[in-house]
């Protein structure tokens, strides 16, 4: 709130901050760190960090809160598990009363390429647990995610073991390189708006 003086009056200016939740999805436990199914973790991890930003441990999932420009990131790792993100991220808009079009959700994406990231305005859950919840919860497609390829390369019906492994060595490189375009690209969401922001994300392809 800001407090002027005109002519010997007072005027109360109210000031109103923009308000954002940036839910990085992923499973919590030992086991699961800098896992392929993680990575939305690694990159809310990598946001907060990049702004100096500290995590709490609070209702449903672990919080920080920084500012770009002027603006207030919620940003969260649930600790519901991944199945039930959409239970912590409902929480955290009601609580932070959030608009929907200010909320951008991190994920792995499996139909991508290892060198690509997809940022999308909405659209179906493609088979993934935390966007099912977070659907089912929200009961609408219609927000913001950004996907985060981790390819496709495993052997007939090792699915699983792929998507809740560790990176091989050789693809850490790229990993570690397009964690930080996502944080750039959060941040031109944030600032940009997600049309903008989305006509640049989905020409990118992360090469050493």
């Amino acid at each position: 709130m800001l407090s002027t003086n005109i002519a010997g009056k007072q005027k109360i200016i109210f000031s109103i901050t923009m308000k954002f939740l940036i839910a990085g999805l992923g499973n919590i436990g030992g086991e699961y760190v800098h896992t392929r199914h993680n990575i939305g973790f690694d990159v809310v991890d990598a946001l907060v960090q990049k702004h100096k930003g500290t995590w709490r441990t609070d209702r449903l999932a672990a919080v920080s809160e920084i500012k770009i420009k002027g603006k207030l990131l919620i940003c969260i790792k649930p600790s519901t598990y991944m199945n039930v993100s959409g239970k912590a991220v409902k929480y955290w808009m009601d609580k932070e009363k959030i608009d929907i079009k200010n909320l951008l959700v991190i994920i792995d994406e499996l139909s991508i390429p290892i060198e690509k990231i997809r940022l999308r305005p909405g659209g179906s859950d493609g088979g993934h647990n935390g966007l099912t919840s977070i659907q089912e919860t929200l009961q609408t497609t219609n927000y913001a995610r950004l996907r985060f390829g981790i390819g496709n390369n495993f052997p007939k019906g090792m699915q699983v073991d792929y998507v809740l492994g560790r990176w091989f060595p050789e693809q850490l490189p790229i990993i570690v390189k397009k964690i930080q375009v996502s944080v750039q690209i959060i941040e031109d969401f944030v600032i940009s708006g997600l049309e903008r922001t989305m006509n640049n994300a989905n020409k990118i392809e992360i090469t050493l």
